[in-house]
């Protein structure tokens, strides 16, 4: 069974952006040095967020203990083979490819957001077709423009797209709210999942919990995941869309059996029951960490519906680049189930096609 990355990074840089149409050139991200030294993305005229720096707060990787830092020219992606050959290393047979600039909201206006993601995706695209399929990709598409999404969403798919990066809250909608119903349906008949990486676009959620002492990405991020991936079921989302699979990425695992004990104790006194199996029959994949207790989370998740990732690129609380060897030298979870967590898992989430690598 091949051995799939499920959370990894490409970090961006100005080379993100020379995939514009020449008439979208002034829509094209700027960096600006500000007086504190560090450099900053410039778009839509304001200032929207720091530009992330190559490896080497090597206080982080030494404080945490475990191995984060990785070749700069391969997390920016410059050196694609590298990375490839990385892989080989790591025993890895596909790496699947997040944003790390979408995390929160980069712009404002409907036309920047086009040209960005189109931008963005034939970016990505490009480095899909040098690892000969190698590192698969979700897509960024511009979601306040509908008809222009689904249309970014087909060309995505036919050139190495595998999943769709949304975040748990889309400016002032939730990730479940109706009007990306559009999205799910076009989606759904692709055959790709809503891949909902930790990230929020909603400004003023982002101030308010960024006085919590620690920058405001527990809040911000994880939280507002976990709230995604309840209210995917207590929306019964896969009545209307049977078929469509959802991610819920970089958030740990540890939280599924609060949410399964959750909705079991909410839903039946509204004369609901929740399935035996919730996350299953909700068509749910969640991200898990090497110290998670999967065993346990196991219980509520079910076999099927966890992967890993080691999120190739960053450094932070989620990034562990040997997860993989590090997972099975714990030793604490049944192999037969750790194959499918970093296998099998992954393949039906992404909806791969191993044959399509010789693998």
């Amino acid at each position: 069974m091949p051995v799939i990355d499920s959370d990894t990074h490409v970090v961006e840089t100005e080379r993100t952006w020379e995939f514009m149409d020449p008439a979208d050139e002034k829509y094209k991200p700027q960096i600006l040095v500000g007086d504190d030294g560090k450099r900053y993305w410039y778009i839509d005229g304001q200032i929207k967020g720091q530009v992330r720096v190559a490896p080497g707060a090597r206080g982080k990787v030494e404080n945490a203990g475990r191995d984060m830092a990785v070749d700069p020219a391969r997390r920016e992606m410059d050196d694609v083979l590298g990375r490839v050959a990385h892989m080989d290393e790591l025993g890895i047979d596909v790496q699947i490819l997040y944003p790390s600039i979408y995390i929160s909201r980069m712009c404002d206006k409907p036309d920047t957001e086009i040209a960005m993601s189109k931008s963005y995706n034939r970016r990505l695209a490009s480095i899909w077709e040098q690892a000969n399929g190698r590192l698969r990709w979700t897509c960024i598409l511009p979601l306040a423009s509908l008809d222009v999404a689904i249309e970014e969403l087909r060309w995505a798919v036919a050139h190495g797209a595998c999943g769709v990066t949304m975040r748990a809250i889309e400016d002032t909608r939730m990730l479940v709210d109706p009007y990306f119903y559009p999205i799910f349906e076009a989606a759904e008949k692709l055959n790709i999942p809503i891949a909902a990486h930790i990230g929020n676009s909603n400004k003023g959620f982002w101030d308010l919990m960024a006085t919590d002492g620690v920058g405001g990405t527990f809040g911000t991020f994880r939280l507002t995941s976990v709230a995604a991936c309840h209210a995917i079921m207590s929306r019964e989302l896969y009545k209307d869309f049977p078929k469509l699979r959802f991610a819920i990425v970089e958030a740990s695992a540890q939280w599924v059996p609060f949410v399964v004990h959750d909705l079991r104790r909410r839903l039946e006194t509204r004369g609901r029951k929740l399935a035996d199996d919730p996350l299953k029959e909700n068509n749910i994949w969640v991200t898990c960490q090497t110290d998670d207790d999967i065993p346990y989370v196991v219980k509520y998740a079910g076999e099927g519906q966890l992967v890993i990732g080691t999120d190739y690129g960053h450094e932070d609380q989620s990034s562990e680049i040997q997860a993989m060897r590090n997972m099975r030298e714990k030793g604490d979870v049944d192999p037969a189930v750790l194959d499918k967590i970093m296998g099998q898992n992954g393949v039906d989430l992404y909806g791969l096609d191993m044959a399509q690598l010789g693998r």
